[in-house]
């Protein structure tokens, strides 16, 4: 009797032995796909409408198919036609119901994500669309912005977006539209003087884009 508990014992040790030494990839799991859900996006017929995107994540070693809407990296690829947040909330800004086009929603791996160098960025189209309540279309409805940044340091950005300066210090914008600049001071800048501005205050202009084009000046002191 002895030697048979004696067996069991030795046949109990190489059993864990063998499981312990069995290789984990619990820690080595990597995302290869992004799928946006929904898959065909959305097409807005008012303007300030919203919808939001679902972002899927396929993971190997192991294998698992998770949401990693709060993860990924939202971008869309054409500025003035409104914002995308980093939860997939996507907002139609065009104020007059105009629409782009088709524009595409990307969602592509950030933060913490472990990735590999076969991940596939999830991608979805959007599509605003004139809501009736004006004319779209013509090159005669659209009309330049120009923002000139001067003096100390800072930046100004619009709403809607296309204009992000420095950098981005041109976009075009719709004739009649009302565009909101606002100034971020920089380390070395206490106050913006604006130039150019329909209506001012403090560090926000606002301006009616005029048929002729337009050039805002932004003086940090």
């Amino acid at each position: 009797m002895k030697r048979s508990y004696i067996g069991l014992a030795l046949g109990a040790l190489v059993a864990v032995g063998a499981a312990l030494s069995l290789p984990s990839c619990g820690h080595d799991q990597r995302l290869v796909s992004i799928a946006l859900d929904p898959s065909g996006g959305y097409n807005f017929e008012g303007y300030k409408a919203q919808g939001t995107f679902t972002a899927i994540g396929t993971f190997i070693h192991p294998p698992q198919t998770k949401d990693v809407t709060n993860e990924v990296v939202w971008a869309i690829d054409i500025a003035n036609f409104g914002t995308i947040t980093q939860s997939g909330t996507i907002t139609y800004l065009r104020t007059d119901g105009c629409g782009s086009g088709d524009v595409t929603a990307t969602a592509s791996p950030g933060g913490s994500l472990p990735t590999s160098g076969s991940v596939v960025i999830g991608t979805a189209p959007v599509k605003g669309a004139n809501d009736g309540t004006s004319s779209c279309g013509g090159g005669g409805n659209t009309s330049t912005l120009t923002v000139q940044v001067e003096g100390g340091n800072g930046s100004v950005a619009s709403n809607p977006e296309g204009i992000s300066c420095p950098g981005s210090c041109i976009a075009t914008f719709n004739v009649g539209n009302s565009v909101l600049l606002t100034a971020s001071l920089g380390s070395r800048s206490s106050s913006v003087l604006w130039a150019g501005c329909t209506t001012q205050s403090g560090k926000q202009c606002s301006i009616t884009i005029p048929t002729s084009g337009a050039t805002v000046t932004a003086t940090f002191q």
